[in-house]
């Protein structure tokens, strides 16, 4: 029987863009068994060594969560919707408590607030709420950037702010918290100064370190809600089991190109991240933002959504996430909702966890020390810095220069003399390279090169190395005339 297959864009490239296909079966794993045969690029993305479903992975039939019911043996019907979510990374919750009634409001507050102040949900007594409430931000980036500018309008009492970056060009794009003239300043004084500017009531507290196992127990515990702004799964791990174990709710969003997610995870009343992706992808699988781009305008989305779920938390008003994703698709305009199951199994809010202190969260998402950009971390022999391959050239080498970018960032900027082929096309179209050719791999960073690297050794080329830091690094030490991006 026939029935459509939604695929999220993070796998559309491995799929000939294709955000939909038909498939025929008749359960769950009968379809996903169709799906890598149409698409085989798609399979170690979707299937273990086992052939069973990834646990960063989730299946949703007609948006119902089948991952906890055997899914691979769930029966489908003709006119089902089977949608696939990989990590990209219901009810009402009481309101959070806060000592607000020493806090009054002062004639300017009143003012500021007056829009709040005559709506029956907030009045007085909700934003006295407001104003007691603590709330960290981890990370002051594309989330954390409309988050920061809301809450403080907002009234938040206490806003806690994690981050150790520097502002960067490439951040104005998305990061509207910071500024032109911010570029090379610290993230956290320049995020500090816009909330002082557009609230000075708002106490602005500020970590200029990494959350850590170390520190992420004493971070958080200082505050009421927690909101993950992170980019990356070794810290939204980390912030997941600290919140858990400190019984705190975690605002979860996630962005990536035109799609973003958000939920409530709060172990007290529903599933934790833990239970939607027991186990984050390999090093590398998921691109990140800097690899795969994201539109500018999404982190305001989400970063809003996320912002709304946490005053409706300090308010106990409305319906929470707990127990629901949300998901968007900016181009089609479109919102969906998927409901969570809550994991009796899950080893850290299960009937019997077993994880009952932080751990080493870098090495539970398989990232060792020397890996690079996240990818698998090839021999040294296999690699060549951008100054080692200028030398090449200048001494009359004549190494053939592979890009496995997309064709869209070879339109941005190329090495003079590159082919390209991109990653996801490269199984295909290694009958157009010479396995006795000398061939340097690269692609913006690294990662990409560096499984090209390892495919292309397996399919016996033995000359092949991967360009450590990718164009980016070559823009940086070789050629400042090729644009950064």
């Amino acid at each position: 029987m026939a029935l459509k297959v939604l695929l999220p864009v993070a796998l559309r490239h491995l799929t000939g863009n294709r955000d939909e296909v038909e498939l025929n079966g008749d359960s769950v794993g009968e379809v996903i068994d169709g799906l890598v045969r149409r698409f085989p690029e798609l399979k170690p993305h979707l299937l273990n060594d086992e052939g069973q479903v990834r646990n960063f992975v989730n299946v949703y039939i007609n948006d119902e969560d089948v991952r906890y019911l055997q899914e691979d043996r769930t029966p489908v019907k003709e006119g089902d919707v089977v949608s696939i979510v990989p990590s990209i990374a219901g009810g009402n919750l009481p309101a959070v408590e806060a000592a607000s009634d020493s806090l009054d409001l002062s004639q300017d507050e009143i003012q500021r607030y007056s829009r709040h102040l005559i709506m029956p949900e907030v009045g007085m007594e909700g934003q006295k709420k407001l104003k007691a409430a603590k709330i960290l931000l981890v990370g002051t980036g594309g989330l954390g950037a409309p988050l920061g500018l809301y809450l403080s309008a907002a009234g938040i009492g206490t806003l806690g702010l994690v981050d150790f970056d520097t502002v960067d060009f490439s951040n104005l794009q998305r990061q509207v918290i910071h500024g032109t003239k911010d570029v090379g300043r610290p993230k956290l004084d320049s995020a500090r100064e816009k909330i002082s500017d557009i609230n000075p009531n708002v106490r602005v507290v500020t970590y200029e370190a990494m959350l850590t196992s170390d520190n992420a127990l004493d971070i958080i515990a200082e505050y009421d809600i927690v909101i993950d702004g992170t980019d990356n799964f070794p810290t939204r791990y980390l912030v997941n089991d600290a919140s858990v174990l400190l019984r705190k709710p975690n605002v979860y969003g996630s962005i990536f190109r035109f799609e973003g997610q958000a939920s409530v995870f709060d172990a007290r009343q529903g599933p934790c991240y833990r239970c939607l992706y027991p186990e984050p992808p390999p090093p590398g699988l998921v691109p990140s933002c800097a690899e795969g781009g994201v539109l500018g305008i999404l982190p305001g989305i989400i970063g809003l959504v996320q912002a709304t779920e946490a005053v409706k938390l300090i308010l106990g008003s409305g319906r929470s996430l707990v127990g629901r994703l949300i998901l968007y698709d900016a181009l089609q305009m479109k919102f969906r909702e998927l409901k969570l199951r809550k994991n009796p199994k899950c080893p850290l809010c299960g009937d019997q966890p077993t994880i009952k202190a932080l751990i080493d969260y870098q090495q539970f998402c398989g990232i060792s020390p020397q890996a690079a950009a996240g990818a698998a971390e090839p021999e040294e022999s296999d690699e060549m810095t951008p100054k080692e391959l200028k030398t090449v050239l200048d001494n009359g080498g004549t190494p053939v220069i592979l890009d496995v970018r997309e064709p869209h960032e070879y339109d941005i900027c190329r090495l003079p003399g590159s082919i390209l082929i991109p990653l996801g096309q490269l199984g295909q179209r290694m009958d157009e390279l010479n396995s006795d050719d000398e061939i340097v791999v690269h692609c913006k960073l690294g990662g990409r090169s560096a499984k090209a690297v390892d495919q292309m050794q397996k399919a016996g080329f033995s000359n092949v190395k991967n360009l450590t830091g990718g164009i980016d690094r070559w823009s940086q030490e070789v050629d400042p005339s090729v644009p950064r991006y």
